[in-house]
């Protein structure tokens, strides 16, 4: 609606409909939501007009604006809980909305009135929350505008203390989180505020992270509170000893929880890494008084505070580790690792004679939280990763070492799918020399974990594939006519409702193999070329037989996923597309043979194609044309050829004229061009059945090219052998010995 002649009749509307006054009850608080849907989408505070809007409706619109205002300030002023909670919220929506103009004239008395809420006489929770939430809104509406920077510190520096007074306060989760958004508001956009804070605020908020009294969601606000105090110096020293306070503290923790159930020389070195002889003590996290007071709450009921502890001060590592800072920094990578090792390395399975004292509930506790705790010490890993990337040069041994140690006995889904995505990015950042590492312990999981989706006809078991070499796979002409007749059965295959591989029930499951289907792709994309042996023909086989197993039953309609821990329950699609990636890269990636499965690729990429409007139709439409140089290798450009003339001609002079070359020819004759479906079928013909053409020669070297001469191999008509072929051995030779 852009009449300006009707904005402010609406908003006068709303008001009189939905906004109660002093005389009338608030009737239903879900009303406001229309309200503020209202107001944002008609712009009906914005009071932006055209020039050409008659005056007279410009000053209707003001006074209607006006009205609102007032009644707003008479509301958020009223001794009733829910008048003034809604004359508050509403206040906050106008300080997003509201003009330029009239948000510079009026933000000064706006805060005055919503700091009054939070300040002792202490009103109701959800006031205060409210409050917390619209002052919020002022503030980032204010860092806006440059000229006010000086006045919104000043304005900031009065919140420091009632806020930090709020997070010591007994009351909901609702009402911390909503003074810990606030809180890093304030950080965020006027740091010079918090600066003489500095220590009460990281005392207010570690007291808070180890009192054990908040949800998850109020200990991860919390965690990201406490990273965002390095950022008010920006300096480096500032952000490293943050750092160490929370990697010492993690060890501190690690000691109660896992004494008696590690090595007592584990703990020990991981202790020398973070503070090497010599080197002066730090404070602890919060500083001495603090931590005597989180000690005192400790001893009282020390295992259930341990986890909440570890996993809080974790994800504040992981935060400081992939988030940006103004300046570069130096990251305690040894620490890390070796903390991220103690968690990983505990299995229940160190004897536990030396430390008799250690109560069974205490151990039982600790082992059920076990997989919560090294879930967060793989995400310290991958957020060392995933924040060096190459830089890591120097420690990817070690945490190779860790990761494949740790692997073979991980059996939880949640677990392995981390370790999958660390062995991802670790192969995409570092490149082929970290893929000769891990390529035996990527293909050995992922055997693992896909051989579900083995030859049902035939019972196959990928495990069995997994220790095989090549000489134990099919000769090359059984493995082309096995091929052929796949490719038959696959095309005269109808899809049917049902899959006859089983689909497995459990999405942590499925979970798990797209994870491990990932993985491959990634090994593929960077490893693929090297010669290595085993595992490439086994992959590539694996590969095509999970993606025609994942698509025998038709393709899975994407339909809305259940959310589980705020993240989505992976779906059938979603295997199926990355099982159609991971065949991709198998086509793509170059190996000492053509893709041995690229008949069997093409058609499960063209029947995926006619799923119109999916995912899938997208994906299998770009990787039919990323195989069109596999499918037409004729059709490449002849530069590269004329580039080896040029090349022979610039080391051995001019070509001699009596050298000539024969046309490759079949049985049958001479090969017309064949058609784009035949070309596969002639792929498919044993090299046996090609007629060898001796290349000739003048007479002055006939007895040399009798040694050399061999046929010609290659599907152009004319062209140079290089120098991996007999003829362009030959060719060179004869080249050398005109020019002596």
């Amino acid at each position: 609606m852009d009449d300006v002649a009707l904005k402010p009749k609406l908003l006068r509307l709303l008001l009189r409909e939905y906004i109660p006054d002093e005389k009338h009850p608030f009737r239903n608080p879900s009303e406001l939501l229309y309200v503020v849907f209202s107001i944002k989408t008609h712009k009906l505070l914005s009071e932006w007009s055209p020039q050409s809007t008659d005056q007279k409706l410009i000053v209707e619109w003001k006074s209607a604006v006006d009205y609102w205002v007032n009644r707003l300030l008479t509301l958020a002023s009223s001794d009733m809980p829910d008048k003034c909670w809604a004359g508050i919220c509403l206040l906050g929506v106008t300080c997003q909305e509201c003009s330029s103009e009239r948000f510079l004239a009026s933000y000064s008395v706006w805060f005055s009135q919503l700091l009054s809420h939070i300040q002792p006489p202490a009103d109701s929770h959800f006031v205060k929350a409210a409050s917390c939430a619209s002052i919020s809104d002022l503030l980032i509406r204010l860092s806006g505008f440059p000229n006010t920077k000086k006045d919104g510190t000043s304005q900031a520096t009065k919140l420091i203390q009632p806020v930090l007074k709020l997070l010591d306060e007994d009351s909901s989760d609702v009402f911390w989180q909503e003074a810990l958004c606030l809180l890093c508001t304030i950080m965020n956009f006027f740091p010079f505020s918090v600066n003489r804070h500095h220590d009460s605020v990281e005392a207010a908020i570690t007291i808070k992270i180890m009192s054990g009294k908040c949800s998850a969601s109020v200990l991860k606000k919390l965690g990201n509170a406490l990273c965002l105090l390095p950022k008010l110096k920006g300096d480096e020293d500032s952000w490293s000893l943050m750092m160490q306070k929370i990697l010492l503290s993690i060890n501190t923790q690690l000691n109660d929880a896992f004494q008696g159930l590690e090595e007592e020389a584990r703990s020990k070195e991981t202790m020398r890494i973070l503070l090497p002889p010599g080197k002066e003590p730090l404070q602890p996290l919060g500083g001495q008084a603090v931590s005597q007071e989180i000690s005192d709450v400790g001893m009282r009921k020390p295992e259930q505070l341990l986890v909440s502890r570890l996993s809080t001060l974790m994800y504040c590592c992981c935060t400081m580790l992939t988030n940006s800072y103004p300046v570069q920094v130096p990251v305690p990578v040894r620490a890390v690792v070796s903390l991220a090792g103690r968690v990983l390395m505990v299995d229940g399975s160190f004897s536990q004679a030396s430390y008799p004292s250690m109560s069974t509930m205490k151990q039982e506790l600790i082992y059920s939280e076990l997989p919560l705790l090294q879930l967060h010490s793989l995400e310290m890993l991958f957020a060392i990763v995933k924040g060096l990337h190459s830089q890591l040069s120097s420690h990817v041994a070690d945490v190779i070492r860790l990761l494949t140690e740790y692997f073979g006995r991980c059996r939880l889904p949640m677990l392995r799918i981390k370790v999958y995505s660390i062995l991802k990015v670790l192969l995409l950042s570092m490149g082929v020399g970290v893929a000769i590492h891990l390529s035996e312990e990527v293909v050995t999981n992922a055997f693992m974990d896909l051989e579900s989706f083995g030859d049902a006809r035939k019972g196959t078991r990928f495990g069995v594939h997994a220790n095989a070499s090549v000489e134990t796979l099919p000769q090359s002409r059984q493995r082309k006519r096995k091929q052929a007749s796949m490719t038959e059965s696959l095309q005269e295959q109808p899809d049917r409702d049902g899959l006859e591989v089983a689909m497995p029930q459990n999405p942590a499951e499925l979970s798990v193999k797209v994870a491990a289907l990932e993985a491959l792709e990634a090994l593929l994309t960077v490893g693929g070329s090297l010669r290595s042996g085993s595992w490439r023909a086994n992959v590539d086989y694996l590969l095509i037989t999970v993606a025609t197993n994942a698509c025998k039953g038709g393709w899975a309609k994407e339909e809305k996923s259940i959310f589980l821990c705020d993240k989505p329950t992976p779906l059938w699609a979603d295997f199926q597309l990355a099982a159609l990636r991971a065949l991709l890269a198998s086509l793509l990636s170059p190996g000492r043979v053509r893709p041995p499965y690229l008949s069997l690729g093409l058609e499960l990429f063209r029947r995926g194609m006619q799923e119109t409007g999916s995912r899938l139709a997208e994906y299998c439409r770009h990787a039919l044309l990323a195989v069109e140089v596999l499918i037409h290798p004729r059709a490449l450009p002849l530069g590269d050829f004329s580039s080896t003339i040029d090349n022979y001609e610039g080391l051995s002079g001019k070509v001699p004229e009596n050298v000539t070359f024969q046309t490759r020819t079949f049985g049958k004759g001479i090969v017309e061009p064949e058609s784009d479906d035949d070309l596969y079928k002639n792929w498919l013909e044993n090299d046996d059945e090609m007629e060898e053409v001796p290349v000739t020669e003048s007479e002055r070297n006939t007895n040399y090219t009798a040694e050399t001469s061999a046929a010609v191999s290659g599907p152009s008509q004319v062209k140079l052998p290089d120098e991996s072929e007999p003829g362009g051995i030959g060719i060179w030779c004869h080249c050398e010995n005109r020019r002596r």
